[in-house]
């Protein structure tokens, strides 16, 4: 490793060491609650299901009726989800539906598909076994069971799990405020002139994207002039406003890198050199009360920078516990002969063999590799790769996680 850069586990442990969740926690209803982190366990307070229920439409029967095919019992009564039966007599059935109550005396249901109605009876063409299709009280959920625990991103399936045992609102961390600003003099907007030595600013929307991503309220503060003193002003304004700032460009050593010198001005930098490619330039600290995150400039950097740093920091501040992305491990399609000194995060994607494919250009201004790949190929420091090693892959469906 080049002296004077850390790596990127060091970088990433000195800025989760330091994250916390934001301060709050709010009640939202559990209809809107998806996305949201948990604050707090979720504890049942019913049984689920709540009664012993029938699992198919057909017919509940005391298996000691029914010793041989053909059975005729008289079909008694007829039980309908959200109805109650009576006790179910000797030689009788009953009609019911998937979801209704079993009746008492009952130790079986047939389903329909087994039977023949007659009449007032039915003929029972199959010998049951005992407890066929039928669900019992709790066998799901148990009253006093945890049912969610806290630090978790509520997914459908969870809000529906709290609704299921009628929660009505849940306990979540805040959002967090994320203030986002970019430097740049040669950075314009879609729809504006692009006049000679300009580019449009496309880190703006990739950002934006990114960050709402992963549920935050995000501030924009557009592009900053290349200026220390309009730097120091914006960052002071974001301060104010945000639990977390993050900005793109001017965290090198350039001239006109305006951002680490005001981050050090109105508040403390803890680092600013990864040994990582792309995006070695990054900077960490704070400013007032808000933590700082200084991405690079270059497009590719930015991004990657963003899902390798900032999500997992994101996560951690939304008081989120599991925050690091799950490692695919999968074999590559393609050499890498010239292995860089850095740990490399290079831009692949599923082929149809199953291996991953490499974009042929892994330059740091290539936007196009990010919308092309399925996600990212972590490359240790210094490896070369052969068509057919097995490889750490990061797909973006662990990274938008």
């Amino acid at each position: 490793m080049n002296k004077g850069l850390l790596s990127v586990d060091e970088a990433l442990e000195v800025m989760l060491a330091g994250a916390r969740p934001v301060a709050g926690v709010e009640e939202v209803p559990t209809l809107e609650a998806t996305g949201r982190v948990l604050a707090r366990a979720q504890v049942s307070t019913m049984d689920v299901p709540p009664m012993d229920n029938s699992a198919m439409d057909g017919y509940a029967v005391r298996v000691a009726d029914v010793k041989a095919p053909d059975a005729r019992l008289k079909v008694a009564q007829r039980i309908q989800a959200g109805s109650v039966g009576r006790a179910l007599e000797p030689g009788t059935a009953a009609r019911i539906f998937t979801g209704a109550p079993i009746p008492p005396g009952a130790d079986a249901i047939v389903m329909q598909e087994y039977c023949a109605a007659d009449g007032e009876f039915v003929v029972v063409k199959k010998v049951p076994e005992k407890e066929a299709w039928i669900r019992r009280r709790a066998s799901d959920i148990a009253k006093g069971a945890q049912i969610l625990a806290p630090g978790i991103r509520l997914r459908p399936q969870d809000t529906g799990l709290a609704a299921s045992v009628g929660i009505r609102t849940l306990p979540v961390f805040r959002r967090v405020r994320l203030g986002l600003f970019f430097t740049g003099d040669e950075l314009v907007m879609p729809g504006e002139p692009l006049a000679p030595g300009r580019i449009y600013n496309s880190n703006r929307f990739t950002l934006n994207g990114l960050a709402s991503a992963f549920g935050c309220e995000v501030r924009d503060y557009g592009i900053v002039p290349d200026r220390l003193e309009a730097t120091r002003e914006v960052l002071r304004r974001a301060a104010g406003e945000n639990d977390v700032i993050v900005t793109s460009g001017g965290v090198s050593v350039g001239d006109e890198d305006h951002v680490k010198l005001a981050v050090e001005a109105e508040g403390s930098l803890l680092m600013w050199k990864i040994a990582m490619k792309p995006g070695r330039p990054l900077a960490f600290g704070s400013v007032k009360n808000a933590f700082f995150i200084g991405l690079p400039g270059n497009p590719v950097s930015s991004f990657v920078t963003f899902l390798i740093f900032v999500r997992p920091f994101l996560l951690k501040t939304q008081g989120q516990v599991d925050v690091a992305p799950r490692v695919v491990d999968a074999r590559a399609d393609f050499d890498w002969p010239v292995a860089d000194a850095r740990r490399e995060f290079l831009r692949v994607k599923w082929n149809a063999q199953g291996g991953l494919d490499l974009y042929p250009t892994q330059d740091s201004a290539v936007l196009t590799s990010t919308a092309w790949a399925d996600g990212l190929l972590d490359n240790p420091p210094a490896k070369a790769i052969r068509r057919g090693d097995r490889v750490r892959f990061l797909p973006y469906s662990e990274l938008y996680r």
